[in-house]
């Protein structure tokens, strides 16, 4: 059967229809083990309670008014937000790809703002991904998301990853700042270092330009902080921050963050959005908050991700002619898959399994599992993909024999 739906994806053929936890199930009965998290999106699992509860009590009250008016439960998000992180002020989006080009139009009015409307070029890093629309493949510069669009939106200059001579060499009168994020996701789990990090926030400040993060992914408790770059401390906070997947839980939700100083130029009728921040939205990013803000909870996530991170050192010792390392931190972790063996091979084997991972760029798979992952389910990952690398082995030394 032909389907309807617009082929700009490479689906597997494979179907759910209810999830429990770090657990789904397919619409012919077998279970997966979700190490995917709709990449990185169900942090808090499949149908958590806390979150079904807000979404339905909401649902029965009130789902769409307009940003025409105020949405008290985006307020409120709002509120927590700024007082848990750097920030002062909140825009709220359907999606990361809508943060990061509110990210991109408040960098560019605020120099506009402050008297240098020259300024409106950024600076980010090659191998990044920034969202699928034109301002932000431009930004990701990457040939496989540009070809067959046109002229790239003008405004970008990329620079080596983390390289920061080229990111000092690349700073010119028309710059306004730095756009990356503090951990590669799509781009294979390549994680800046604190000191880089540091040292890039310094950088900005020297020459009075912005440093834009870009915490879809590996925001929301991802790497075992509330953001990616608070491990690196004050030193390394940004002046604007783009946020999605997690806030949500899986409800469609994006943020973009801003110091009050960066957003000066943000007034009314400089940007909106229809939809973003309507009060379904807001009652389950609110009840995304009450779970990650809990004392207790990250904590538990580094406890669990230092686990299983031990876990899959355990399965590149006993599989080095598959996998040859790891590279993240928390719950963002990426195997590196050897040269020679396509990680789509590995990752069709982790579904055969039982397993499920998502693909990233230099030959990685992606495990980002829901951040409510327990012991046991630590424990059979591993077994599972002890299977799956087995399985690749075996495929690998038959083909090599033929």
């Amino acid at each position: 059967m032909t389907s309807a739906v617009l082929p700009t994806y490479a689906r597997a053929d494979l179907a759910f229809e209810k999830g429990e936890g770090a657990w789904l199930v397919s619409t012919d009965g077998r279970r997966f083990l979700d190490f995917a998290a709709g990449i990185a999106v169900n942090a808090l699992g499949h149908a958590h309670p806390h979150l079904v509860k807000a979404l339905t009590e909401q649902a029965g009250k009130l789902w769409h008014t307009s940003n025409m008016f105020r949405i008290p439960g985006q307020e409120r998000l709002a509120e927590r937000l700024t007082q848990a992180t750097f920030a002062d002020l909140a825009f709220f989006t359907n999606s990361g790809a809508e943060a990061v080009e509110c990210a991109i139009k408040m960098a560019r009015k605020y120099h506009s703002a402050t008297g240098n409307p020259q300024r409106y070029r950024l600076i980010t890093f090659e191998g990044a991904f920034h969202g699928r629309t034109l301002a932000t493949i431009a930004a990701g510069g990457q040939k496989k998301h540009l070809d067959g669009f046109g002229p790239p939106v003008d405004g970008f200059d990329q620079v080596p990853f983390g390289d920061l001579e080229a990111v000092k060499a690349a700073i010119g009168p028309q710059t306004a700042g730095l756009l990356f994020e503090p951990i590669q996701g799509e781009g294979g789990i390549n994680p800046i270092p604190d000191t880089t990090l540091r040292a890039l926030r310094q950088i900005c400040d020297e020459h009075g330009i912005l440093m834009v993060l870009d915490e879809v992914q590996c925001g929301m408790g991802r790497t075992g902080k509330l953001f990616a770059h608070e491990w690196a401390g004050e030193g390394a906070a940004p002046d604007i921050m783009a946020v999605a997947k997690a806030i949500g839980g899986g409800f469609p939700l994006g943020a973009c963050l801003a110091t009050a100083k960066a957003a000066v130029g943000m007034v009314a009728g400089s940007h909106g959005s229809t939809y973003g921040g309507n009060p379904l939205a807001m009652a389950v990013g609110n009840a995304v908050l009450d779970v990650m803000l809990a004392p207790d909870f990250l904590p538990r996530v580094n406890e669990i991700a230092g686990r299983l991170r031990q876990s899959l050192a355990m399965i590149v010792d006993s599989h080095p002619d598959v996998v040859e390392g790891i590279r993240g931190k928390g719950l963002m972790l990426g195997l590196k898959v050897r040269d020679g063996i396509e990680n789509r091979l590995l990752l069709n084997a982790m579904r055969d399994a039982g397993l499920l991972g998502v693909a990233g760029g230099d030959n990685t798979i992606r495990l980002l599992p829901p951040l409510i992952i327990t012991d046991e389910d630590v424990a059979e990952a591993t077994k599972l993909l002890d299977s799956a690398c087995a399985a690749v082995s075996a495929q690998v030394k038959v083909k090599a024999a033929s």
